[in-house]
């Protein structure tokens, strides 16, 4: 772990010293997490590695107690076996240790929780609905809807993307906004997430789940749908831009968008039913998807 941890740094040196903006996603053969780019994973991160080392001290506590049982008290070795059936000292040590490693666990765990489910007053707000098999997002008060679909194998190799994880609208956010996001559902259960962020939220029909994130680094983003929803399941990726303030200003208005208030009167999205996508046709899978032989 501490290995991954300082190719993670290493690596981040060099993007910064260099000027690349990160592009976060599934590395064959790395360790540990992908690089935190919230406040919210970067605790995860510091509570894994708390918890880690606690953990491997309890299975190696209990190998080795199990192993002293099998060389120890074997027949060869203990012909007779004793007759005792208590030790006060013993099981005040194997009701007391439980307890307070417990409560160690608890310390660092329920402050974790609290971060994670109270938002901090958002910036902005974005409305996510999941569909079969794909996004859609809605910039509440600025007026833009995104649609977000897979990007065919030739798509993405020509965009230098990876396969089976860039879209072909992605959601753009402006690095160290705080994001509000409500999710929902139009047809099944589907679950938004994003490793780098530490946002795992379920869609779900009918309901609307809240998340947030503060992105405090610009690059790219990458998660997939993590609840199994149909056959099309693997093809329905989030990727996420992260890009400074003038650039998300600019991006909003290309979209036909606006920065300032909605008029009075208007409806937030957040109040209104998930609109209906128009269905594909029949048997039709999204784009990108393997044709099945």
């Amino acid at each position: 772990m501490r290995r991954a941890l300082r190719v993670a740094a290493a690596i981040a040196g060099a993007a910064a010293a260099s000027g690349t903006a990160w592009a976060d996603q599934p590395t064959d053969g790395a360790l540990g997490f992908q690089a935190a780019a919230t406040p919210a994973m970067d605790e995860i991160v510091r509570f894994h590695n708390f918890l880690l080392p606690i953990i491997g001290g309890i299975c190696l506590l209990v190998l080795a107690l199990l192993a002293l049982v099998f060389f120890r008290y074997r027949r060869a070795a203990n012909p007779t076996p004793r007759r005792f059936t208590h030790n006060t000292f013993i099981e005040l040590v194997w009701t007391i240790v439980p307890v307070l490693i417990l409560i160690a666990i608890a310390w660092r765990s329920f402050p974790l929780l609290y971060h994670e489910e109270r938002a901090p007053p958002a910036d902005m707000t974005i409305k996510v609905t999941g569909n079969s098999w794909f996004w859609q997002y809605e910039y509440q008060d600025m007026g833009v809807q995104v649609t977000s679909n897979l990007l065919s194998d030739e798509q993405a190799k020509a965009k230098g993307k990876p396969r089976l994880l860039a879209v072909d609208n992605p959601v753009v956010v402006p690095v160290g906004a705080t994001v509000e996001l409500l999710i929902t559902s139009n047809d099944v259960i589907h679950s938004w997430t994003i490793p780098a962020f530490g946002v795992k939220q379920d869609a779900i029909p009918g309901r609307i789940n809240q998340g947030w994130f503060r992105v405090e680094r610009p690059g790219e983003y990458y998660g997939q749908c993590s609840e199994l929803c149909g056959i099309n399941h693997a093809f329905m990726p989030i990727e996420v831009r992260a890009v400074s303030r003038p650039e998300f200003e600019q991006w909003i208005v290309q979209q036909g968008g606006t920065l300032g208030q909605p008029p009075a009167g208007a409806t937030p999205a957040s109040a209104q039913p998930p609109t209906q996508p128009t269905p594909p046709p029949a048997g039709a899978a999204p784009a990108g998807a393997p044709t099945q032989r």
